[in-house]
């Protein structure tokens, strides 16, 4: 017999009755029935109850045990008796009468119980990550990881890709956020840098011949933690094509992408193919946001005409501002006073002075039953034509019932139904008014979240203004190509010019991002030098690129999907820790191995460094 077991805890079924077995696992609960001891025994595949009895040798080792001890115990398999089996489990026909019990390690008190679902302090379970690891949900969490990537890396292969390793020490890159340096021994003075992403190292590649490249690339990036980004490191799947365009990305890659959530969504609905495609600016101007939440049906309009000039003097002088505008939030089923006031006392705590709305209601009186049954029929899409409806609150009574009849009709609301409106510049409230359409679609229970909603999010700027610094910045991928190529740049407003850049939105989430690739050095050089980057400074950082569009370079273009968000989403968890074996906490420690730590003197004498450190 194997030293330390013949089955593992999820093995035994109602066929091994009658059978002596072995078993190693982790003492899960332990449960004193009148003397006689059951104990759930775990491991990584399952549980099985075993039980021993006043009467088995190995009683007085067992009444020892506690939990999350490991132990290993011989007996025989035997059938539950009738009315205990638990059909939860899949060992759940069956338990196992002891004879023998080892000790094979003790466990000190714990600091957070394995057993149950109690809550407990983030830095308590991440610096005894290997405790919270074998929590259910969190154990289970990273096994549905794992086979995401192994789908993942199927389905690439599949499609003709081929998996390549690039190098973690590598050069810094202007990918949009700080570089994690590593000092040089051999090259005092110098420093390498940690990849943001394998960018130039998969273009490279286009260019060495391989077509159709990808990876499960680790990234790093020194950047403040939040609830959707690992502090440090994360992961994605890093994807380059040679000989494409942008709907050759999308349709080799949606199948991917809606594969992994079929096969993992537990049967909830995902976006057919082909996914909606939404250009950045109707995005924004729809939704509030580049990663819109499409399970939330509402869309926001721009309703500017029907205030300018009104009697709403407050919309109608800001409106006097060229850029300025005035979007319309329409509410679904939002029509009464307490919501509307609830809107704006969130509003306000916001940091914005209000948020305005007009209610449409019944226009003649009726009974609560005539009332019920009419928004019951209106909810079944036949809304009472009869039945007129009037427009109430002060926005409603400044600007008089044509143009309030004419907002309900352009978004097409009916009694019981609301509309809450942003003023100003877009470029300012776009954020909040995005955020209040969530807010409506949450509190009126608009938003479906048993389905995975995707689409692309193309055409955005290629640059972007400044204003702290005054200048002109790439907005979203440095080497992706404009719109109109080397002829747009020369002659284009830079701020004016779009790229052949995409993201994928999920259930507000930007799972995706991407672009096809500007491969001519004199388009390159060009790009950079509006973005303030000398084709000097372009040669020094990323000579390895631009000697390669020297030589022949392929039209190519790719994508990167963070898996850790994937996982998030597919695990219907709610922070990224939760998906991530050894995440460090909000400050980007590390509380179990206790990193980041001072270097010893030793070792910067080696690397030829002094610190200046702030005042404390």
């Amino acid at each position: 017999m194997h030293r330390y077991r013949t089955h593992t805890c999820g093995a035994l079924r109602a066929s091994d009755i009658g059978t002596e077995a072995r078993l190693s696992g982790w003492c899960h609960r332990i449960r004193d029935h009148g003397g006689v001891l059951f104990i759930d025994l775990r491991d990584h595949y399952g549980m099985t109850q075993i039980v021993v009895d006043p009467d088995s040798p190995a009683f007085n080792a067992a009444e020892k045990v506690r939990s999350e001890w490991v132990i290993r115990v011989d007996g025989k398999v035997r059938r539950r008796p009738a009315g205990t089996e638990n059909t939860n489990l899949p060992t759940g026909a069956v338990e196992m009468f002891v004879t023998d019990l080892e000790v094979l390690g003790a466990a000190a008190e714990l600091p957070l119980q394995v057993f149950g679902d109690t809550e407990f302090p983030e830095e308590t379970r991440l610096k005894y990550r290997f405790l919270d690891l074998r929590r259910d949900k969190l154990h289970s969490n990273i096994m549905m990881r794992v086979k995401v990537v192994d789908s993942m890396r199927q389905r690439m292969k599949e499609a003709g890709f081929n998996e390549f390793a690039t190098p973690i020490l590598t050069a810094s890159s202007p990918e949009g956020a700080r570089d994690f340096l590593v000092p040089s021994r051999i090259h005092p003075g110098t420093f390498y840098a940690l990849p943001q992403a394998p960018q130039q190292y998969k273009q490279l590649l286009m260019m060495a011949g391989f077509d159709r490249y990808f990876q499960i690339a680790p990234c790093f990036r020194d950047e403040d933690p939040r609830a959707d980004r690992l502090p440090g490191e994360f992961y994605q799947l890093d994807v380059e094509m040679s000989f494409v365009e942008q709907n050759d990305v999308f349709t080799t890659m949606e199948p991917v992408i809606r594969g992994v959530f079929e096969e993992f969504g537990g049967g909830r609905p995902v976006t057919p193919s082909p996914w909606p495609r939404i250009p950045y600016a109707e995005s924004m101007a729809k939704y509030g946001s580049d990663k819109p939440d499409l399970r939330n049906p509402i869309v926001m309009q721009d309703v500017s005409d029907v205030f300018r000039d009104s009697g709403f003097k407050v919309f109608a002088r800001i409106l006097e501002e060229p850029k300025n505008r005035v979007w319309a939030i329409p509410a679904p089923g939002g029509g009464s006073r307490a919501f509307c006031d609830r809107m704006n006392s969130w509003a306000q705590g916001e940091g914005q002075p209000g948020l305005g709305y007009i209610i449409f209601d019944y226009g003649v009186e009726l009974s609560d039953d005539e009332k019920m049954k009419a928004i019951y029929d209106k909810h079944q899409g036949k809304p009472w034509a009869h039945i007129p409806v009037v427009a109430k609150g002060p926005i409603a009574n400044n600007i008089g019932p044509e143009r309030s009849e004419a907002i309900r009709q352009q978004l097409g609301l009916s009694y019981g139904d609301a509309a809450f409106f942003a003023a100003g510049n877009p470029e300012k409230f776009v954020k909040f008014a995005g955020s209040a359409r969530l807010k409506v679609g949450e509190d009126l229970n608009l938003t479906d979240k048993n389905r995975f909603e995707f689409a692309w999010i193309t055409d955005f700027p290629f640059y972007e203004w400044n204003e702290e610094e005054k200048k002109i910045d790439f907005c979203h991928n440095p080497f992706s190509m404009p719109q109109g190529g080397l002829d747009a740049l020369t002659s284009q407003d830079p701020l004016t010019l779009k790229a052949f850049q995409y993201d994928i939105a999920c259930n507000g989430y930007e799972l995706a991002s991407g672009g096809i690739r500007n491969h001519k050095p004199e388009a390159m050089v060009k790009a950079f030098e509006i973005a303030g980057y000398g084709e000097e400074t372009v040669i020094e950082r990323f000579g390895g690129m631009y000697r390669a569009f020297q030589y022949g370079a392929p039209p190519h273009g790719g994508m990167a999907a963070g898996v850790d968000r994937i996982v998030m989403l597919l695990c219907d968890a709610q922070n990224l820790r939760e998906v991530a074996l050894f995440p460090m906490n909000q400050r980007a420690e590390d509380l179990l191995m206790g990193a980041p730590t001072p270097p010893s003197n030793k070792q910067l004498r080696e690397l030829h460094l002094r610190l200046n450190l702030p005042e404390k």
